[in-house]
């Protein structure tokens, strides 16, 4: 077997089998691994439902986690694995399904026994495989408004019927219904047997035990399941005929979208991965710098964004896509826009057949596979699993980075494919005129032809001679290396401290990578004071962004990237990537926050934008509306999109200058520079954001950020509009207090409780798709959630199922055995205390407790701690001391869905019917 290229920065072993039944394997032995890992991905997805069985491949995954002829106990496997410090999940893909789970090391050997049993003995419950197609049919419902799933469902009612690709993939009650003389159990059992086969099967496993180990384990385990010797032959069908081809298909999105989007299809390219001729063509083509066709289309005010390559891929096909944001204008001049798309694509078949460019690109995938970074071991191990289905045995790894020459002829052969006579065009805007609706997410949509005529005004688009490639990238760097400094501390120290600024350093000596992170905060009383501080501080922000993105378009190719978010106390640049450049970009990016002379057409534009995307929250799932509302109705400075919305509506650009000057009158600094940063620049760099700052602003304190106390305010009801069939809740338990014990009491609880709610309110009584338990720290101070989404239940009748499932957990509690609760305390430690994968996981964590005044960072080691000694009794009492009161502390958000709106009412101690007085007249923390 050829013998498989690593990064250099790997210091993993491998070695890769296969067993006698032909299922392939790839074992991964990593001393430095928190936990162990596996992943079994099968070559068998929704392409391959029945006709008359649509949503089967989906069905089938679901119904592998209920039960095996060992592990018969529906629940079980999920509880072992999150008992044991683990996660697991599923996903079903079009040509594939993959199944993953991670586990602290000492369980792996059994957790493994348990994941084999899925695929050599199944049982699929006839009792169970009725309850979970109501989990399916709450999937595809939860999803009825997602426009995502709406507009690909237009697609696949698009493209040819007959080829796979247009089934229905998901399924629901209506596709898996049991029918006359067809139970949909002995069809599902059929499709199992049909499909599932060894030799169409990768497996991948991540430990630190013994390569020779984990080779017993794999082949005690999976060399049962069963080889049919299927051969994997889908239909020689081509995706779109010519009556689908050459059309323009309109759909009309729920949330306010205006994209349009050009597709040139082509055949299936993965037999090209080692030259990625398509990564090298949307390089070009995506270009955003100065000559670009965003850059052009910005100036005319016709688009905001351009991406470019994205599209549908499968066995036989590849849409290769342009896609525009339009503006107002670009709405009506989509021809225009189309034009010079056209005359991009010719400027780029004729400059961009160089080698120094494709070099350029490829230089980028060699840096980033030889500083590769280390990732999750379940992330890991689930991605080698596909991994395996695509490339040969030595390119497992090194196949998403390969890149080996450009290959001039096939390049000008896939540029040629891009011409105004094959294509299909899709216009996304609100209140289109349309004919038709989408089966299963009644999408409204259109299809008219592209007429010789339209060809022609596209042609007529006058020639634009502002169209150029860009010259080379003066921000990649070949030669470079980490550099190694002596530390003489372990965590993060101050090395400036100012009034009102102050600044940490920390050297990187563990991942090895010449990288770097730069974190600067910026706190501002004015930046959040009102809903409409809120919303300009949000507007200058995305205002800046795209001030810059042209400008910084060269860095972020050559591997820097950054982002400016807001906060509660204002907000914070975020640079990461290679070092050698960063200061560099970091002074522009500083030259540019500091101006204040943004475009009045951009100001339109932007402001029009964050508008339409703040109003889309009315088109949210319920669930997703609740959990953007917990903040908003606790955190004095956190506000909902539709009040900033309200608030940016009369903004003019004036007011958003006067507002810039407003936030960097006074101002606090904090900033933290970490990774392959040396002292002396940290300390260089310190003197230089110092002087800047006092040029431009005066010191000011760190703005306090306050939490609304529910303490002896019993249960608080907020209802929200649903605008949905579902009904969704959220229940939110408060401690009174931020240290380490109740951070470990309230995480704890969360973690016992998990598992067992999921299994008992989504597995056992269907409430729904969306169920679980969160443990939820704001402002520092610890809380637990817990919500369900659902399209069976009324608000009502999900607080009762809650409340029933905590009454009776304290019981369930006191019947655990004395070592499954120690198991059960010390999964969480170790997930508390998992050591951090890359230089990314380890800047966000430090600067995290940077925020969080975790000055010595060791809060987290005290949480473990404090989590050692924590008893049942201790717990059981918690539970029905604030849990279990007859009137407990808690804020319940909920919204009733349409098909509950005459069910009975939740009654609770007070309802929140103007949420700014609430958050003013209640009691609040402050830190």
């Amino acid at each position: 077997m050829p013998e498989l290229i690593v990064s250099p920065n790997d210091n993993k072993k491998y070695a890769q089998i296969t067993l006698d039944n032909g299922l392939r394997v790839l074992l991964i032995q990593d001393p430095e691994a928190n936990k162990s890992a596996a992943a079994l991905a099968v070559n068998v997805g929704h392409f391959d439902d029945p006709e008359e069985r649509e949503g089967m491949a989906h069905f089938l995954e679901h119904m592998l986690f209920l039960g095996t002829e060992k592990y018969p106990t529906p629940g079980d496997y999920q509880r072992f694995i999150s008992q044991h410090g683990g996660n697991h999940n599923a996903w079903t893909g079009p040509e594939f399904t993959c199944y993953f789970f991670d586990i602290n090391h000492a369980s792996f050997e059994e957790g493994l026994d348990r994941f084999s049993q899925f695929f050599t003995a199944p049982l699929f419950d006839a009792h169970l495989a009725d309850k979970e197609r109501l989990s399916v049919d709450s999937e595809f419902k939860m999803k009825l408004r997602d426009d995502v799933r709406r507009l690909y469902q237009v697609h696949k009612q698009t493209v040819n019927p007959a080829h796979p690709f247009a089934k229905f993939s998901v399924g629901n009650l209506q596709t898996l219904e049991d029918r006359d003389d067809r139970p949909v159990r002995e069809e599902l059992l059929a499709f199992y047997r049909q499909h599932y086969s060894a030799n169409l099967m990768t497996l991948v496993m991540v430990s630190h035990a013994p390569l020779e180990l984990q080779q017993q384990w794999a082949q005690q385990r999976f060399a049962q399941v069963e080889n049919r010797n299927l051969i994997k032959a889908y239909p020689d069908i081509d995706l779109y005929t010519d009556r689908e081809l050459n059309i323009e298909v309109r759909a009309t999105p729920l949330k306010a979208q205006r994209r349009l989007t050009a597709t040139f299809p082509l055949p299936g390219v993965d037999r090209w991965y080692h030259l990625k001729p398509l990564t090298f063509l949307a390089h070009m083509l995506g270009y955003e710098g100065r000559g670009s066709l965003l850059s052009l289309l910005k100036r005319q005010g016709l688009a905001t964004n351009l991406s470019a390559g994205g599209g549908i891929n499968g066995y036989n096909f590849k849409d290769f896509n342009i896609s525009f944001q339009l503006t107002e204008k670009g709405i009506a001049e989509q021809d225009t826009i189309l034009g010079l798309m056209f005359q991009y694509i010719e400027v780029v078949k004729a400059q961009c057949l160089e080698e120094w460019r494709y070099d350029e690109r490829k230089t980028l995938l060699d840096l980033a596979f030889r500083f590769q970074e280390a990732s999750k071991p379940m992330d890991l191990a689930s991605h080698l699993a596909i991994n395996m289905q695509h490339y040969p045995e030595h390119d497992i790894i090194y196949g998403d980075y390969r890149m080996d020459k450009l290959d001039t002829q096939l390049t000008r052969d896939l540029l040629g494919s891009m011409h105004p006579k094959r294509l299909r065009l899709q216009l996304v805007l609100p209140e289109l005129e349309t004919d038709r609706h989408a089966r299963w997410y009644n999408t409204p949509y259109s299809i008219e032809p592209i007429t010789e005529q339209r060809r022609c005004r596209w042609a007529a688009v006058p020639k634009s001679h502002e169209l150029s490639l860009p010259g080379p990238n003066p921000y990649i760097l070949k030669d470079i290396k980490a550099r190694h400094e002596e530390q003489d501390s372990e965590v993060p120290q101050v090395v400036f401290e100012r009034d009102g600024f102050r600044l940490w350093h920390f050297k990187d000596s563990e991942f090895n990578v010449p990288k770097g992170h730069l974190f600067i905060a910026l706190d501002s009383d004015e930046a959040h004071r009102t809903t409409r501080a809120a919303a300009l501080t949000r507007l200058y922000i995305a205002m800046l962004l795209d001030d810059l993105s042209e400008r910084t378009y060269a860095a972020e190719i050559a591997g820097l990237s950054y982002n400016i978010y807001p906060h509660q106390g204002g907000l914070t640049l975020h640079l990461t990537g290679f070092t050698g450049k960063q200061q560099e970009l970091l002074s522009l990016l500083l030259s540019q926050a500091k101006k204040r002379n943004f475009l009045p057409r951009r100001f339109n534009d932007t402001k029009s934008r964050l508008m339409r995307n703040w109003h889309a929250v009315r088109n949210a799932r319920p669930i997703s509306k609740l959990f953007n509302s917990l903040t908003a109705t606790l955190q004095h400075r956190s506000y909902e999109p539709l009040r900033l919305a309200a608030g940016l509506e009369t903004v003019t650009l004036e007011e958003l200058h006067e507002h810039i000057g407003r936030i960097y009158r006074q101002i606090n600094i904090e900033a933290f520079v970490y990774g392959d940063w040396l002292r002396a620049e940290a300390d260089a760099l310190a003197r230089d954001l110092h002087q800047q700052m006092i040029k431009l602003s005066a010191p000011g304190p760190e703005v306090v950020r306050e939490l609304v106390s529910i303490e002896a305010r019993g249960t608080i009801l907020r209802e929200l509009p649903a605008e949905h069939q579902d009904s969704a809740i959220l229940v939110y338990y408060q401690s009174r207090r931020h240290t380490p014990e109740k951070a470990a009491m309230f995480s704890l609880l969360n973690h016992a409780m998990s598992s067992n709610f999921f299994h008992e309110l989504r597995t056992k009584q269907q409430l729904g798709y969306m169920v679980g338990t969160s443990y939820v720290p704001l402002n520092h101070y610890p809380g637990l959630m817990f919500y369900i989404q659902s399209p069976v239940a009324s608000p009502l009748q999900l607080i009762e199922a809650i409340d029933q499932f905590i009454a009776d957990f304290s019981y369930a509690l006191m019947q655990i055995t004395h070592d499954q609760w120690q198991s059960t305390k010390q999964g969480l430690v170790r997930q508390i205390l998992e050591p951090d994968a890359n230089i990314n996981a380890r800047a966000q964590r430090l600067w995290t407790s940077i925020g969080n005044h975790d000055n010595d960072f060791g809060l987290r080691q005290r949480i473990a701690e404090e989590i050692d000694t924590l008893e049942r009794a201790d717990m059981i009492r918690f539970i029905v001391s604030r849990m279990k009161a007859k009137v407990p502390d808690r804020l319940i958000l909920f919204s009733c869905g349409n098909q509950h709106q005459d069910h009975s009412v939740i009654e609770g101690s007070s309802n929140i019917e103007d949420l700014n007085r609430f958050k003013s007249e209640t009691g609040r923390f402050s830190v």
